[in-house]
């Protein structure tokens, strides 16, 4: 029955299929965030300035094997294709909700959070996909398409997690397993594969480890400057996603279904910017001038979320931070442009498996972070602390992306030029 969408041709259909998946993806995934505060309560008995730190110990589980598992499955969507390595990705995470939503120990949920961590290969899957069905010279606007789904999953996840949240704590596990269910059955009738066999390239267990893909990466400068800058900025980043339910719990006593509204918002100015920015932008200034302008944003941004004392501020930070998402697209722009096709999927395992790395220890670090300043005991109470510890981390990442720039002078700036004339 699979044979047919494995064999069709693709083209604009497959590249729709892919944002569609990666939307209904994140849908699911961000149902569940507005609760995991008040789930942890349920579990623990404890308020959120103390089970914050379970939260970032939940991260760092998934972090540990999504860095361990990523590059394999990269690999192996490099050997076998992309379409079966995304669906076993989604059913995988089906299975995670499933367990989280029956938890009756927090236990339960660290071996939930472990199944997702090993079979989260959705995005890194579906960028590798969006490289082989687009021109060099068209993927930072593809790349832009799926922050795009990204957003529009997290506007429609929250909102929706934190209305069924504040019926059950329980519900929107088993909405978001629903979600996962139907996100499967969609991409195995309709998702066609994208990587042809004449493309395809032996697995490799060196480059299969995650410590073996970043070592091929770094006899590459010119890319390896990027991965890493790619990589602190994700690592910066992952305040949003280690704190963010929790930081509005604390520091503005909000309700799921308040939590789950603010996400988004965010969501939304995510998909503005992608869908209606990221072209335009790397078309006027380049890949590098759009990521560079990505950075600075981004600085400001988070500062501005480290000193917003009240609510509503909030919401007048999130249009400006969502402008600093034009990064991604950008420098997975340059990355792409300077690798082979066949290797498209290990780099997109490489990167995952730095993000991945920075997810083990950016949720422990910004939890820590805001549970030091926001305990009862707190000798300074700065619950706006962990963003603004991310703001200085995202500043540092210019470092090595103006290494990669200049370790690749000529080939990045051909690479504008393509973005250039094909406008």
């Amino acid at each position: 029955m699979s044979e047919a969408p494995a064999t069709r041709k693709h083209g604009k259909n497959a590249f729709l299929f892919v944002i569609v998946c990666v939307a209904m993806d994140m849908m699911g995934f961000g149902i569940i965030i507005p609760v995991m505060p008040s789930l942890l309560e349920e579990l623990t008995g404890n308020p959120a300035s103390e089970t914050i730190v379970i939260g970032g110990y939940l991260m760092a589980t998934y972090g540990i094997l999504n860095f361990v598992a990523m590059p394999t499955i990269g690999n192996l969507s490099d050997r076998y294709g992309r379409r079966p390595v995304m669906l076993v990705s989604i059913a995988t995470l089906g299975m995670d909700f499933i367990i989280m939503g029956l938890a009756d120990s927090v236990w339960l949920l660290f071996i939930g959070r472990a199944l997702t961590g090993i079979s989260s290969a959705t995005f890194s899957t579906a960028n590798a996909y969006i490289a082989d069905v687009t021109e060099p010279e068209e993927r930072g606007k593809a790349f832009g398409m799926i922050g795009a789904a990204f957003g529009i999953g997290f506007i429609l996840g929250p909102a929706i997690g934190g209305l069924l949240g504040s019926i059950d704590t329980r519900l929107p596990f088993f909405g978001a397993a629903a979600l996962s269910i139907a996100n499967f059955l969609y991409g195995y009738f309709v998702l066609p594969e994208s990587l042809a066999k004449e493309d395809r390239r032996p697995f490799n267990v060196k480059r299969a480890n995650p410590f073996g893909a970043v070592k091929h990466f770094s006899k590459i400068p010119k890319v390896g400057w990027f991965i890493v800058a790619f990589g602190i900025f994700q690592f910066a980043h992952s305040v949003f996603p280690s704190t963010w339910n929790f930081y509005s719990d604390i520091r503005y006593d909000w309700s799921e279904t308040q939590i789950g509204l603010s996400l988004a918002a965010v969501g939304l100015g995510s998909a503005v910017t992608q869908v209606l920015l990221i072209g335009p932008a790397i078309k006027l200034f380049g890949p590098v001038r759009t990521a560079l302008g990505g950075i600075g944003i981004m600085v400001l941004a988070l500062g501005l979320f480290a000193g917003a004392v009240q609510g509503w501020m909030v919401y007048a930070i999130i249009p400006l931070s969502a402008l600093g998402g034009v990064f991604g697209p950008s420098i997975n722009q340059i990355m792409s442009g300077l690798t082979p096709r066949n290797a498209q999927g290990e780099l997109q395992g490489a990167t995952a498996s730095l993000n991945a790395f920075s997810i083990i220890f950016a949720p422990l670090l910004m939890t820590q972070t805001l549970h030091a300043f926001s305990a009862p005991d707190a000798p300074v109470y700065f619950p706006g602390a962990a963003f603004l510890l991310a703001s200085i981390l995202t500043a540092l990442c210019l470092i090595p992306f103006m290494l990669g720039v200049r370790a690749n002078r000529q080939a990045v700036s051909e690479i504008g030029q393509d973005e250039s004339a094909s406008s």
